[in-house]
């Protein structure tokens, strides 16, 4: 195994396609739950499915909230944030009554709407078109816009600026990928997003 990264266990979610996926990739995960482990980690991985207040209860319980604030803010490690991951990272979270996230990202994360006169089903699972920012560090290499795998009822709206890596379109625009400086987050699992996301998992090892 080569390279190392924590991917941070708040018990929300399967972690095993995330692990596989890096695996692939030569990457060697190490899954956890401890605080001090998660602070002083180089590089980090917040994955997770579920209700955005019941994981921000669950991770600031554990110390895993402050974990994560201090190792990306004071130390300046990377993160990238998947699913229920970009939306702990924005600032607020309406789900459930609505609480705070890890303030990492500017926005609100609230639920997809219908458009006017239209009818899409809620949740949002599938694969959808993502289309990003020539400069983006997680999609380098890309020439065009890429297919990845969506499973969410919320989303991350377009505010979230400066940072906006990537846009898909769901009723209405969302955030689909952000980036900026050591932050990085996806709507989408590219875990599970086959070549594409696997991709973007070693764009962002790399970067």
């Amino acid at each position: 195994m080569g390279r190392a990264c924590v991917i941070i266990d708040y018990g929300m979610g399967n972690l095993q396609s995330v692990v596989n996926a890096l695996r692939y990739l030569d990457v060697d995960p190490i899954v956890s739950s401890d605080p001090k482990l998660v602070r002083d980690a180089d590089t980090l991985l917040l994955p997770g499915v579920g209700s955005f207040r019941k994981a921000m209860d669950e991770l600031n319980a554990s110390g895993l909230a402050e974990a994560i604030q201090h190792a990306v803010t004071v130390q300046h490690h990377k993160i990238l944030g998947i699913c229920l991951g970009q939306q702990l990272m924005a600032e607020f979270g309406t789900e459930d009554g609505g609480c705070n996230g890890l303030g990492l990202v500017p926005g609100v994360v609230d639920r997809i709407s219908q458009p006017s006169g239209g009818q899409i089903k809620v949740p949002h699972v599938g694969f959808n078109r993502v289309s990003f920012e020539p400069e983006s560090r997680l999609f380098y290499g890309f020439e065009g816009p890429v297919d990845c795998y969506f499973v969410h009822s919320y989303s991350l709206g377009v505010q979230a600026r400066p940072g906006l890596a990537a846009l898909c379109d769901y009723g209405a625009p969302f955030v689909a990928a952000y980036e900026n400086d050591n932050l990085y987050c996806t709507q989408f699992h590219p875990e599970k997003s086959q070549t594409n996301g696997l991709r973007i998992l070693s764009n962002f090892i790399s970067a």
